[in-house]
């Protein structure tokens, strides 16, 4: 055997081991909704109807919080503001009418006592409710992270009271000196 030969056999022999041993990095997982974690077949039809219910009432309320959010944005007059907080109405205003659809489907299957529709119209506007309140927080984040940008008409005046006053730009006259100064040199 040649010595390049002995030198190489044993690093691909340990090479598969190692790795083995290094697990692959795991993609992150996206943030959870915070949707119960019971079955919709598990919550009785009256519930399901009474939540869902409940849950479109608040998602027209946070409908109107995130149009208040908008109205702020305007008011500032910053775009960034505006745009952020106009995409999150856009997807409010979505799931609310998705939700409303499936909160009358809901009514209607469990008149019709279709158990599988039900549970899915009610998984549904569950879904959109913990979605609309994910996209609350983001509105209120587009309003809130942003506030450090400043309107153009805003003036800020220092007070300091150490400060010589007058006006910087015409200084007082300088004053003659009365000694003159020692010789640079003791050489006459």
């Amino acid at each position: 055997m040649s010595v390049r030969f002995r030198l190489l056999l044993p690093s691909l022999l340990l090479a598969p081991l190692a790795l083995a041993q290094t697990p692959p990095p795991s993609p992150r997982p996206p943030p959870p909704l915070n949707v119960p974690d019971e079955k919709a077949s598990d919550v009785p039809d009256a519930t399901k109807i009474s939540r869902s219910a409940t849950d479109v009432a608040q998602m027209r309320a946070t409908l109107k919080s995130v149009l208040g959010k908008l109205e702020e944005a305007r008011n500032t007059k910053d775009v960034v503001k505006l745009n952020c907080v106009n995409e999150k109405l856009t997807q409010v205003k979505g799931l609310l009418r998705i939700s409303e659809q499936s909160d009358v489907a809901l009514q209607e299957a469990v008149a019709k006592k279709d158990q599988t529709s039900a549970d899915h119209e009610y998984t549904k506007v569950t879904i959109a409710s913990s979605k609309v309140e994910q996209l609350k927080g983001e509105a209120d984040q587009c309003i809130g992270a942003l506030a450090f940008r400043t309107d153009e008409n805003l003036s800020v005046e220092v007070v300091t009271p150490d400060l010589p006053g007058g006006d910087p730009t015409n200084p007082p006259a300088p004053t003659l000196a009365s000694v003159s100064p020692p010789p640079a040199s003791p050489v006459k």
